[in-house]
């Protein structure tokens, strides 16, 4: 899918991906400083993030996501058109994030165009991606779509008199594993999400070993601090590979089998309430 170049119309659709999740001080008084925790499982005994913080004079407030879909960074990195699109989307992203201020972002899926990227150097890009959320201290979750480890394809520009451009790679790739790096291969996703992952601000988790190639399956669980000394969750927020790319694009039953099984341990019952705030 390519991005609009028209970017009133971009912000204006990204303003309508936020999402709110009301939040109630459990004692009853007003809230002058309160603390939303996000905590993920992936598997038991999975460590802990550290909390998020959100201001509020009031009894109950609102913990306000950002969702980013369909970035597709490094679109057509060949041309003049597909470097100025990521300009866009990064000046539209910071636009919106100044604006709606969220306490959370959730980038979901195809953030880069990885069949258009000829080099192991994926990252990078994704890396541009997030870097509006990073920059403001936000911090985020990602899942993987269909074009984030899509196999190089070969642009029929290529074979014209202008032939295959030249390989971005750093002066001094001297070394075998330098020179292996520089060619024509990407970057899996098992490999974007290691390099995400490094990020103090991501909440991004690889999943359970036995639902790969799937990588992108976790959950997080928003908690209230407030009064509560159990930290119960008030939302419980699922990421699932959808799977294309490099494997087929499918939601396997072996996701499946996984989310029921999250579901019974973190929410059995379906004893979870979430009261939606307003806009």
């Amino acid at each position: 899918m390519h991005r609009s170049s028209v970017s009133s119309l971009v912000a204006h659709l990204l303003r309508l991906l936020i999402f709110q999740i009301s939040v109630h001080c459990f004692n009853g008084d007003r809230c002058d400083r309160r603390e939303v925790g996000v905590h993920t499982s992936v598997l038991r005994g999975a460590p802990e993030p550290p909390s998020l913080h959100v201001s509020s004079s009031h009894s109950s407030s609102s913990f306000k996501i950002a969702l980013f879909a369909d970035l597709h960074y490094g679109e057509d990195t060949w041309t003049p058109w597909g470097p100025l699109q990521d300009v866009g989307s990064t000046r539209v992203m910071g636009n919106v994030l100044d604006f709606e201020i969220p306490d959370f972002v959730v980038y979901l899926g195809d953030v880069i165009t990885a069949n258009n990227l000829a080099i192991a150097n994926a990252s990078l890009y994704w890396d541009q991606a997030i870097s509006p959320t990073r920059s403001r201290g936000i911090p985020w979750a990602s899942v993987f779509g269909n074009h984030d480890d899509a196999p190089f394809e070969w642009p029929i520009q290529w074979f014209s008199p202008a032939g295959i451009p030249p390989l971005r790679c750093s002066p001094d790739t001297n070394s075998s594993s330098q020179r292996e790096e520089c060619n024509f291969k990407g970057t899996q996703r098992l490999e974007l999400m290691e390099s995400e992952i490094k990020n103090k601000l991501s909440y991004s988790r690889i999943g359970p070993t036995n639902l790969r190639p799937s990588i992108s399956n976790y959950v997080l669980q928003v908690t209230s601090s407030d009064g509560d000394p159990t930290h119960q969750p008030i939302a419980l927020l699922y990421f699932f590979d959808s799977g294309g790319g490099s494997y087929p694009q499918v939601i396997s039953s072996a996701q499946a089998d996984w989310f029921e099984k999250m579901a019974q341990k973190l929410n059995p019952d379906l004893r979870l309430h979430v009261n939606r705030g307003r806009r």
